[in-house]
């Protein structure tokens, strides 16, 4: 005779609930973002996708949206902290208006001398710390991506800091990225990024910043006519998750989530530089807008230009947080000041 104790019975539901669980609908993770497809962060997006789906076997579905589909750069943060989509990947000077200022020291012109301090910074514990903070606002920080060292472009050559005197020029919205124009003499004009383009093409501003994908993936470079080789600053994304979608998570899920996305990240900040140099020599090749190189005596105008900006700042991103970089910067042999 078959005996079927309470204990055994127990056991076997709560396999067969288990089960259930994975068998069920898939967790579904909205990843928006607001550049192209085929952009760094774009290709990693999509790697993260793939290593996500394989990895749970399909019991977390992840949907990318590129190119603002779901929202512009100004309400994507806003629609992650009410749940209305799950995964970003916006640019770090978005956490300045959300109360978070700390991030904007990543917006100070020449405080990234090359991308050895850069992975100092983002995979010690000073990047650490930051992401930590994000935590009050209802954010989860997992990673940094990088895009690339940034490039200044007009509709005039601007090989001097001089030469920016007066340009209307797109910024986002960053109290060190305005302060660093108006200290070049530039006119800084907030705006989503999904905007630039026809704002360029119609004269709305006469320039902007970006790294070489981004101006030549959102075809920035045919409403450009020149183009300087500055790599005066730093654009990077954080990577974040609603904090209490990612903490209600099953502990099995989130720990292969982690590791899908310790891969993605790697997979992202491997292939940024050799993005950003491909679309630098494409940009070149399409004949729309002429790149000039700076020499090193041109570059140092730049950072003499642009270094006072630190000292100005200070107090609102904090001259402890500041100094951190410095001694990232000193121990990678590649000094600021």
């Amino acid at each position: 005779m078959l005996r079927i104790t309470l204990k055994t019975l127990t056991l076997g539901v709560a396999l067969a609930l288990g089960g259930l669980a994975h068998a069920a609908d898939p967790i579904l993770i909205k990843f928006s973002h607001v550049v192209a497809q085929d952009t760094p962060k774009g290709k990693a997006a999509e790697y993260f996708k793939k290593l996500a789906e394989e990895r749970t076997k399909g019991a977390v579905k992840v949907e990318v949206y590129p190119n603002s589909q779901l929202y512009k750069d100004k309400e994507e943060v806003e629609a992650l902290q009410l749940g209305a989509v799950q995964m970003l990947a916006p640019s770090l000077a978005k956490f300045g208006p959300l109360g978070v200022k700390e991030f904007e020291v990543f917006d100070l012109p020449y405080i990234l001398p090359n991308r050895d301090v850069l992975r100092r910074v983002t995979d010690g514990p000073v990047g650490r710390g930051l992401l930590d903070k994000l935590e009050t606002k209802g954010i989860k920080g997992l990673a940094y991506w990088d895009n690339g060292f940034k490039i200044m472009s007009a509709n005039k050559p601007i090989h001097l800091p001089a030469d920016m005197k007066g340009l209307k020029v797109r910024i986002q919205s960053s109290k060190v990225l305005d302060k660093q124009m108006r200290e070049l003499g530039a006119i800084p004009q907030v705006m989503a990024f999904s905007e630039v383009y026809q704002a360029l093409q119609t004269g709305v501003v006469d320039g902007t910043e970006n790294p070489p994908s981004n101006m030549y993936t959102q075809k920035m470079h045919e409403v450009q006519k020149d183009a300087t080789v500055t790599r005066h600053g730093y654009l990077g994304y954080a990577v974040i998750v609603n904090k209490k979608f990612w903490d209600d998570l099953p502990a099995d899920i989130r720990t292969t989530l982690e590791g899908a996305m310790k891969d993605a990240t790697k997979y992202a900040n491997d292939i940024a530089e050799k993005e950003n140099a491909d679309a630098l020599e494409a940009i070149k090749a399409s004949g729309k807008t002429t790149v000039y190189t700076p020499t090193d005596a041109e570059l140092k105008q730049w950072r003499d230009a642009l270094l006072p900006v630190h000292a100005e700042v200070a107090s609102r991103v904090g001259k402890d947080l500041i100094d951190a970089f410095y001694k990232e910067a000193a121990a990678a042999g590649a000094p600021i000041k």
